[in-house]
């Protein structure tokens, strides 16, 4: 890039960036960025829908990852492309805001630039293109508050609905009947009201790998599971109905933080020293067993004469769990954790229904793991998946987690919507009235939008073998004859939708930042490189 002096003197060009830097302006730009957002787009749309198909990400260390999960493939991706980058800040938007949707939300941010190129070759203003697809927007989002369907946070078969919607296309799918059922019941169980406002945290359910059998035998425990070997064979393996106390004080003698030597001259005074010992140890024990806990969790260490009087006396006892586990175990039992025993009494215990230690034989070793049901109370639950710890269990909670998100959501908003792209067709009608209304040229800019949106249910026909343009041409025709309730079926053929519901929130906030991401991209007049590409 150079700056030419204006005094006429013939003094050689002032050179203000780097002789590698090279500037694109123009028609040029925009094929640049449409380019990139196309083939971004590209990438994702063979995954999309319940006839999607998976994509195997093999990294350089030998890692391999098979999923057809969009925020999954392009965390794994090593995007250089500025317009490319862009649409990796949407993904993680998308993801961090709703927990899914992120691969419908790239598709129709790459349709929107893939119009958008094709209006502005044809020297349409880009300010003008951003005011129509501002206008646009607002007609899609009025859509959706017109066919918005409301539903209460016990509402079972519709949770259901939107559960199974999530995990269609995925690993889960071969079990989505019962993998639901577990998804909307953690959900419920760990949902609190707080001011009268429904509140579900999506962190408040865990996911285990069970390392054997197969999907069919997870099952859902209202509670924790905590994967560790105990301290002692003898403890007590089945409980019930019991208490539990959560200790962040240790259950033995305290090692001094500097060196010091006790010099003992006679056999009396280094009895007297055990026993003194043997009583601090005592009073320990003593003081965990007056609480009246049956569990006990210690975040520190539990020395072994404490645990063998536990275990005399019938309690479960476990040490060194890590701070975040005992923290866990508080949560989801209603107990305070405590940092010392003078603290330990019966008003700052949780409680639970059952616990049990489940021993699985393994190739190279026992794993112990311990199941501790809370019951319908609980402020966590756990999903134990059954299935071999590989790639394909990883799937399967990938997709659990994209339900268990869009359950959360529609319990917390209490707003659903149809799938099977029957909004998109929908708005995309909308706002083709709504552009006959208009005279300037963001009309162009608002039939764009509107084309951009048919690609949700063109790609749903495409991905299941069928001619999306026939699809499109006959969801159309099934709304303008008043079939609102018409999308692309499970088979690519148009018809009526009954079970496939998705969170009004996740639709909305999809098209929202897909819109957002297209016109930050069509302001961009000119490209920068310093690299020279």
């Amino acid at each position: 890039m150079m700056a030419h002096p204006n005094d006429g003197s013939g003094r050689a060009p002032v050179a203000i960036v780097r002789p590698t830097t090279s500037v694109t302006s123009g028609v040029a730009v925009t094929q640049k960025l449409v380019t990139a957002s196309v083939a971004f787009g590209d990438l994702l749309r063979g995954t999309f829908g319940p006839n999607g198909l998976d994509k195997m990400m093999y990294k350089t260390n030998g890692q391999t990852a098979v999923t057809n999960d969009g925020a999954k493939i392009i965390a794994e991706l090593l995007v250089k492309h500025p317009a490319a980058k862009a649409f990796v800040q949407l993904a993680e938007s998308q993801e961090n805001a709703c927990g899914d949707g992120v691969t419908g939300c790239i598709i129709i941010a790459s349709e929107l630039m893939r119009e958008a190129g094709r209006l502005l070759e044809k020297g349409l203003h880009p300010l003008v293109l951003v005011e129509g697809y501002q206008r646009a927007l607002q007609t899609t989002l009025e859509t959706i508050d017109a066919r918005v369907v409301r539903i209460q946070p016990t509402d079972n078969k519709r949770l259901l609905d939107v559960a199974r919607t999530a995990m269609m296309g995925t690993t889960a799918e071969s079990g989505s009947d019962h993998l639901a059922q577990c998804i909307v019941t953690a959900a419920q169980t760990v949902a609190t009201n707080r001011d009268g406002t429904l509140h579900v945290r999506t962190e408040d359910v865990r996911m285990a790998k069970r390392g054997v059998g197969g999907i069919a035998d997870s099952t859902l425990v209202s509670g924790l599971i905590i994967e560790r070997h105990l301290d002692l064979d003898r403890l007590p393996r089945h409980l019930r109905n019991g208490t539990v106390a959560v200790l962040s004080c240790p259950l033995e003698i305290e090692s001094s933080s500097r060196d010091a030597e006790i010099e003992v001259t006679s056999p009396d005074q280094w009895v007297a020293f055990m026993d003194a010992e043997e009583a601090q140890l005592d009073a320990k024990a003593q003081a965990v067993l007056d609480s009246g806990a049956t569990l006990v969790f210690c975040a520190e260490g539990i020395d072994p004469r404490v645990m063998h009087r536990c275990a005399d006396a019938g309690v479960f006892a476990l040490a060194g769990l890590e701070r975040s586990g005992a923290e866990d175990v508080a949560a989801a039992t209603g107990a305070m954790m405590i940092d010392h025993l003078d603290s330990l009494d019966a008003s700052v215990l949780g409680s639970f229904k059952t616990m049990s230690i489940e021993t699985l034989e393994g190739d190279d070793s026992r794993r112990e793991r311990l199941h501790l049901d809370v019951g319908e109370h609980a402020g966590l639950a756990t999903v134990d998946v059954g299935g071999g710890d590989g790639v394909a269990s990883e799937e399967v909670i990938r997709g659990l987690y994209d339900a268990l998100c869009s359950v959360t959501s529609a319990m917390e908003t209490g707003e659903v919507l149809l799938g099977g792209g029957s909004l998109h067709i929908a708005a995309s009608l909308a706002i083709k009235e709504a552009a006959e209304a208009q005279g300037g040229r963001e009309r162009l800019a608002m039939e764009a939008f509107a084309r951009a949106l048919e690609a949700i249910p063109a790609v749903l026909a495409t991905n299941a073998g069928n001619d999306h343009l026939d699809t499109l041409l006959e969801l159309r025709a099934h709304h303008r004859d008043g079939s609102a309730e018409s999308g692309v079926q499970s088979t690519g053929s148009a018809g009526q939708i009954e079970v496939a519901w998705s969170s009004a929130e996740t639709l909305a906030h999809a098209i929202e930042a897909a819109c957002e991401t297209a016109c930050g991209l069509l302001r961009v007049d000119q490209v920068i490189s310093a690299r020279g590409d």
